[in-house]
């Protein structure tokens, strides 16, 4: 399972009920005949932001979590802010068209998604990989994946429409939906490695 935690993110589980998801059940509830070996969670730590101190917080302890789970390896990217200068969909009458806005971009994660996947089917550690992404920029590998070593690659789509540019190269798709993520969710506290507790964040 290779997972693009941004695109599943604000795919699936954005302003849901649902993020404090248990990756691997929510796996097996879509791939039920599969021995699932392994969990490939590429994310990037996130920082506080005026308006949600406590974002970085959140996602400590739902990272904490997630290594509860012996299968899952999480691999990091990284975020970059910076201020940009943008135009204005509906620029005012009189007054400036344009304002500066920050812009938050995740650097890093789908070329490691795509490094991983290509690297583990050259040395044959799968049969079947499952990509957790509808990003179209995944669409080489998938390819090379398939045509040159010969592996079955499927989707587990997050987003509301799957990818044309991926669905003709992709051997299954299956539609991430609200009834698999709420079952699919950890307890409200569980322990570390260590036998610390782990809290499901305030208002998830």
């Amino acid at each position: 399972m290779y997972v693009d935690a941004f695109n599943l993110y604000f795919g699936s589980l954005k302003g849901t009920p649902y993020r404090w998801l248990n990756i691997l059940a929510m796996c097996r509830a879509y791939l039920p005949g599969n021995d699932i070996t392994a969990i490939k969670y590429f994310t990037a730590k996130v920082s506080a932001r005026p308006n949600d101190p406590q974002q970085p917080a959140r996602q400590q302890a739902y990272l904490r979590a997630l290594v509860t789970i012996p299968c899952v390896e999480i691999i990091y990217g990284h975020y970059l802010s910076h201020t940009v200068r943008a135009r204005l969909a509906v620029p005012p009458v009189s007054g400036p068209a344009t304002v500066e806005v920050i812009k938050t971009e995740e650097k890093g994660s789908d070329v490691n998604l795509a490094t991983h996947l290509i690297h583990d089917a050259h040395l044959n550690r799968f049969d079947i990989a499952v990509v957790v992404s509808n990003d179209s920029d995944l669409l080489t590998p998938i390819k090379l994946a398939r045509a040159d070593l010969g592996k079955l690659v499927g989707i587990l789509n997050p987003q509301r429409h799957p990818s044309r540019a991926l669905l003709p190269h992709i051997d299954f798709l299956k539609q991430i939906r609200g009834s698999a993520l709420a079952a699919s969710q950890f307890p409200a506290q569980l322990l570390d490695a260590r036998g610390r507790v782990i809290h499901k964040p305030i208002g998830w």
